[in-house]
């Protein structure tokens, strides 16, 4: 306490040894006036270094962070880590089939030759939650498919019943117009349900939403969830994932 004391006492008499100064810079000598001059840029120079690195860290949303809006009555929900925190492997070019960014998702295409680059982006818009994103780009594209796996943890699937919604939050931004579909698969037993919505073009932030009263699904023999993001027609682009994020509700009974 004492320290932080001290500290503020030093920094407010700096302070107005500098206020001083500057109201007395009309009528001070040309030599100390010549002296101020020179440590007043030192100090501003460190000054505004400190504030354009603190601006930029505090507009930053916070690595880490679990923060989104989710349905009130939400039973669970759940941030991807590769849109919390940093990976120790933040991107990789060439892409070949079957290629893992962090421990969550997957990318999976057929083509012959890969030209495709996958990376984590730190996020610095005011309007980010997400502290990351992740950004795809695609170049020449000799392949039928194209898609993003995002596995689910095991929490998703703890208590899952057939009267829940599963919901998919995302922001999205491309270079030009791009066909998303999300696809949904649910093991349990030997099966797999499926279920599929496209992503609404044109709106950044977007939202799907699954029903699985659709669906056979075994509440009884669930094992594990997955998320297929299938790109249409990716060739010569670059898809933006700003956030990912998923939760889970139970519809209202009829």
């Amino acid at each position: 306490m004492k320290t932080g004391i001290l500290k503020e006492m030093m920094f407010q008499a700096s302070l107005r040894r500098w206020a001083r100064a500057a109201r007395r810079a009309g009528a001070t000598d040309l030599p100390e006036l010549r002296q101020q001059r020179q440590r007043a840029r030192r100090l501003k120079s460190h000054l505004d270094k400190l504030i354009h690195i603190a601006e930029s860290r505090l507009a930053l949303p916070m690595i880490g962070s679990t923060a989104f809006p989710k349905p009130f009555d939400a039973d669970w929900a759940w941030r991807p880590e590769l849109w919390r925190g940093p990976l120790p492997v933040p991107g990789m070019s060439s892409v070949e089939s079957k290629s893992m960014l962090g421990r969550e998702v997957t990318l999976f295409h057929d083509c012959q030759r890969s030209e495709l680059t996958l990376r984590q982006i730190r996020n610095r818009r005011e309007a980010d939650l997400a502290p990351f994103g992740l950004r795809l780009d695609v170049f020449n594209f000799d392949g039928s498919f194209l898609s993003l796996v995002v596995d689910l943890p095991e929490e998703a699937v703890r208590g899952l019943q057939r009267r829940h919604l599963l919901r998919v939050d995302t922001v999205v931004e491309m270079e030009k117009p791009l066909e998303i579909f999300a696809r949904l698969n649910i093991k349990h037993g030997p099966n797999t349900e499926q279920i599929v919505r496209e992503l609404p073009l044109g709106a950044e932030e977007v939202m799907v939403e699954f029903d699985l009263a659709y669906t056979k699904l075994n509440e009884k023999r669930v094992e594990k969830m997955w998320l297929d993001l299938i790109f249409e027609g990716p060739q010569m682009n670059q898809v933006t994932l700003r956030d990912l994020t998923f939760s889970r509700r139970p519809r209202a009974e009829l």
